[in-house]
């Protein structure tokens, strides 16, 4: 079974720098890290190819920085990464960079399933995944919270709020894993011995690699949504102690007085 995992390459702190022009995220000399429900997937994806056997691959879309998750990925357990990386593809939106990585999925070889954690931390539209399946024409889940392969299949539990759904998916499929579904590995330090910067595990694919050469499709210009502004919320300071009498009675006066009931 060839599994490949979807990886980003997240802000590892709130204070980011924001293009005025774009409304994007100014990723470079950023302190990062891998987005946090990604290592969800990935420990899935290896708990997998232990029990079934087969490959696993990490794909990233970003910067020549992401490359640090992608051996990040590979000190935890992956065969192989990919870095889907141009400049043609900076500033992308949710359809811009699902049908990026659509591209680069599919310049990167075959696959059965493909993994992706429940959403970004720096996004956070949890779109992506949904979309990518969309683009490459494959059936998918997302919020599943188990997993296991039966013949040719994949049976899920998928935990929707309102309701838990069991049911199968036929490979190859896409599912986006809860972030309550296990507890991540930590990188094995033995691996990041053997292999040291990973080099010739790791391919890096361009805009010259993929099919389809309309930029219309790809970046800023293949982008249907733009930010129109992003900014810090007000952060207020006030404060006020309450430490002696009835503090019932005088937290009910005090909302009442601020008409908050």
């Amino acid at each position: 079974m060839n599994i490949i995992v979807c990886i980003k390459q997240v802000p590892g702190s709130t204070h980011v720098n924001v293009d005025p022009d774009t409304g994007t995220l100014i990723r470079d000399g950023a302190s990062a890290k891998m987005n946090p429900y990604d290592l969800n997937a990935l420990e899935l994806a290896f708990g997998l190819k232990e029990k079934y056997g087969g490959t696993l691959k990490v794909v990233s879309m970003g910067p020549p920085s992401a490359l640090e998750v992608i051996r990040e990925a590979i000190y935890m357990g992956a065969d192989e990464g990919i870095l889907i990386s141009d400049r043609k593809f900076g500033g992308a939106d949710v359809l811009a960079t699902s049908y990026t990585l659509c591209s680069g999925i599919k310049a990167a070889g075959d696959y059965d399933l493909i993994i992706t954690g429940k959403q970004t931390t720096d996004g956070d539209t949890a779109q992506v995944g949904s979309e990518l399946a969309e683009h490459l024409s494959i059936p998918h889940m997302a919020y599943v919270k188990e997993l296991e392969i039966v013949e040719d299949r994949v049976k899920f539990v998928s935990n929707m709020d309102e309701k838990i759904i069991t049911a199968t998916l036929k490979m190859p499929c896409l599912i986006c894993a809860d972030g309550d579904i296990n507890t991540p590995r930590l990188p094995s330090f033995k691996r990041k011995k053997e292999y040291g910067d990973c080099k010739d595990k790791i391919k890096i694919i361009t805009f010259n690699d993929v099919e389809d050469k309309d930029e219309y499709h790809y970046g800023l210009k293949g982008s249907a949504t733009q930010v129109e502004k992003i900014f810090e919320p007000d952060k207020e300071s006030e404060r006020m102690v309450i430490d002696s009498g009835d503090l019932s009675l005088q937290m009910y006066e005090l909302l009442k007085e601020r008409k908050f009931v």
